[in-house]
């Protein structure tokens, strides 16, 4: 009977595994191995996930990494997390709360006043919450559309003449293939009139907010061209973080238990999650490209055509949301 199932298992777990190993060669992997000595890269989620992971590589070849995060003892304990493998590198943890504008600012105004050059800035914070929840930000906004668009929005603008100052320089910002499910309603940025029933397999106002990405991106590659400054959007795949950390209580059981094997082929942990954002980030071959999507290490040509015109309009939309021309005074 045991023999049996040896027979049965052991061509079954090394079929899952060669499986396993040829989806992790289809995701690629970021070829630049470069040292960045010198070099200054702001990561926003930094403290868990694919944010800590890309400090971790950034820290291994010797770059000053700003962690931006809105929980200062988490950043600290990444930190010590990340030294126990990597003594390389210079890691700054600073607050930034993206779910509030005016910390957005205080950030930005203490980077600009410490760092004299800033050669990138990643974009990689981002929440989903329960849409029943009606979440707002500190500043009114629904949740998803302030911290993982508006929040960006104004931290990239405020930075942005120091990236310019630093060039070449690039702008990376964390966006997922969901946007293909997103909508921009101009009438309902602010999901008063709601987002109609989310499914277990997407979030409504999280595939909204990764669809401004994209658009934020269009929008911003022809606002800089010919800067120096370069910028990318990209989807990191299918990844193991806790990313829907506040859907959890919603799963149940049996739920898992389905999940996992599903897990096992189709989740990458954030190490391999990483891999397309320090490709965009550090690749030498893509100085001088920009406003480009990536998806495995790769240019990857999405199914949605981003109209320019709804492009332009949001970021207008965007910058009487966040007050961008007020702070770019205050910010001297």
């Amino acid at each position: 009977m045991v023999s049996g199932l040896v027979y049965v298992f052991v061509p079954f777990l090394l079929a899952v595994g060669l499986l396993r190993k040829y989806r992790e060669y289809q995701w690629g992997q970021c070829k630049s191995k470069s040292f960045l000595n010198g070099k200054v890269f702001i990561v926003t989620g930094a403290n868990s996930g694919i944010g800590k992971e890309t400090v971790r590589e950034l820290a291994r070849r010797k770059a000053r990494v700003v962690m931006a995060c809105r929980d200062l003892k988490r950043a600290e304990n990444a930190i010590k997390e990340i030294r126990r493998d990597v003594s390389s590198g210079e890691l700054i943890p600073m607050l930034l709360d993206l779910e509030s504008l005016e910390s957005v600012k205080k950030f930005a105004k203490e980077v600009l006043k410490d760092f004299p050059k800033i050669h990138v800035l990643i974009n990689n914070a981002g929440l989903s919450v329960p849409v029943s929840q009606c979440r707002k930000t500190k500043d009114g906004y629904e949740i998803h559309f302030g911290v993982n668009h508006l929040g960006h929005f104004l931290l990239t603008n405020l930075l942005l003449p120091r990236l310019k100052e630093s060039a070449p320089s690039r702008i990376v910002t964390v966006s997922s293939m969901l946007h293909e499910k997103g909508v921009i309603n101009f009438d309902n940025l602010n999901g008063e009139k709601g987002f109609g029933e989310a499914t277990r397999r997407m979030n409504p106002a999280y595939c909204n907010s990764k669809l401004a990405n994209m658009l934020f991106n269009v929008e911003l590659s022809k606002r800089i061209k010919g800067s120096g400054v370069d910028c990318h959007a990209l989807c990191p795949g299918f990844v193991y973080t806790n990313l829907f950390r506040y859907h959890y209580s919603s799963v149940k059981w049996y739920q898992y238990i389905l999940f996992s094997p599903i897990a096992l082929f189709f989740m990458r942990t954030p190490s391999q999650g990483a891999q397309t954002t320090l490709h965009c980030a550090t690749s030498e071959e893509l100085e001088g490209k920009s406003g480009f999507f990536f998806r495995n290490c790769d240019f990857f040509e999405p199914k949605m055509e981003f109209d320019s015109l709804v492009a332009t309009r949001l970021w207008e939309v965007s910058e009487n949301m966040v007050d961008l021309n007020d702070d770019k005074n205050e910010m001297g």
